[in-house]
């Protein structure tokens, strides 16, 4: 068990508030078709329970997520998982077969509810006897769960490690993963595995090739700008293991829990973009404010995230608490992200060569949405303390 969910399961309490498509795509084993490359081919976009519901999370909850983002623009600006995670189980029947607990009345009718928005279905799971949360876990059941989640319309399952540690080997990581992998693929409903073993035995070596379609690198994320940044720094050096249809995952965003401030949260979708990570809501849709919807929705940063290149961003210059990354793009130009983890604001300065480009380009920022002219050389920006600017340079 993670910190995070050990805190929550002990404590009983949560902080609230297509660069090549065949790439990493082994064969599997016989019987079990090759990893669908054309599911997850830009990082999935969504929303999950846990980070400000845990395990008071409800269908009614769900619901009202779901009606938030068919309305609010999150849908039109691509995010369409709806994602319930740990707490949504009740007991197997007579037969073995998972049955909802009762804040989840009818889980095909909510999926059904969810597609009518034109929305997807993701639902959570352990390939251990337990979950973080102890509900049950999928352990010698993943056949019979895998059908039951796709009679129920689901689209996306998180497959969290947990208590798998007390019933398999460390070495049998990868057999476990690929074992509910085989089980998605014979129900013949296209599912987004997202496995969730905190960067256990290098997964970012392995994750595709067991049929994983985004695999968690870090532990569990918190609200605060010390975690946050954590889960983005360490993924530098495993930038080459992204791409359409598998994805490095950082974990799930905080914006707008409430204990990061507005540069923060800025910095923290910047930083997700740049990395080509997964961009999964974590906060209460049906409550948020103006100003982290538009820090969820603005366009032109999301576009950076779901680049059709599928190319992870990395690290391209550090010098004491400023940073500069970059992402190349599709269409020739680069993302650059210019950030300060220092205590007051600061000029930084992006050099055009470090980020793969000639002597001169135009810039544009696309926080601000406003083209800023053409540079040489190089282009500075001033950077609140723990805030970022991200720009398009062409």
């Amino acid at each position: 068990m993670t910190n995070k969910r050990a805190s929550w399961a002990v404590r009983h309490r949560r902080a609230l508030p297509v660069l090549g498509c065949a790439l990493v795509l082994a064969t599997l084993a016989a019987g079990a078709r090759a990893q669908d490359a054309t599911i997850a081919a830009t990082p999935p976009m969504g929303w999950n329970s846990w980070n400000h519901f845990a395990c008071k999370v409800s269908d009614a909850v769900v619901r009202a997520s779901a009606d938030a983002i068919a309305s609010n623009g999150m849908k039109a600006a691509g995010y369409v998982y709806v994602n319930i995670d740990d707490c949504w189980q009740g007991q197997r029947d007579a037969q073995g077969v998972i049955q909802p607990n009762d804040r989840f009345p009818d889980m095909k009718a909510l999926g059904d509810y969810i597609h009518s928005k034109g929305l997807k279905f993701g639902i959570y799971s352990s390939p251990g006897p337990k979950t973080c949360a102890s509900y049950a876990g999928s352990y010698m059941h993943e056949d019979q769960d895998a059908m039951q989640y796709a009679a129920w319309g689901v689209d996306y399952l998180k497959y969290d490690w947990c208590s798998a540690s007390r019933v398999y080997k460390p070495d049998q990581i990868q057999e476990v993963y690929k074992k509910m992998h085989e089980a998605l693929v014979k129900t013949g409903r296209p599912i987004v595995l997202s496995m969730c073993e905190y960067g256990l035995k290098g997964v970012w070596n392995w994750g595709a090739s067991v049929g994983g379609n985004l695999w968690r690198t870090t532990n569990d994320i918190w609200d605060n700008y010390a975690s946050m940044y954590f889960n983005a720094s360490s993924q530098v050096g495993i930038e080459q293991f992204a791409g359409p249809g598998h994805w490095n995952d950082p974990d799930m965003l905080e914006v707008g829990n409430g204990r990061m401030n507005h540069d923060e949260y800025i910095t923290h979708m910047s930083l997700w973009c740049i990395l080509a990570a997964p961009l999964l809501a974590g906060n209460d849709l049906a409550k948020m404010t103006p100003e982290t919807l538009a820090i969820l929705t603005n366009p032109e940063v999301v576009a950076v995230d779901q680049d059709p290149k599928g190319v992870e961003g990395h690290r391209v210059w550090q010098g004491g608490p400023y940073e500069v990354w970059a992402k190349p793009l599709a269409d020739g130009s680069v993302a650059a992200l210019l950030m300060n983890r220092g205590e007051d604001a600061e000029k930084i300065t992006v050099s055009l060569k470090d980020i793969g480009l000639g002597s001169s380009a135009t810039v544009r920022d696309l926080w601000a949405r406003k083209d800023l002219g053409s540079f040489t050389g190089s282009f500075t920006s001033s950077v609140p303390r723990h805030g970022a600017v991200l720009v398009k340079v062409h």
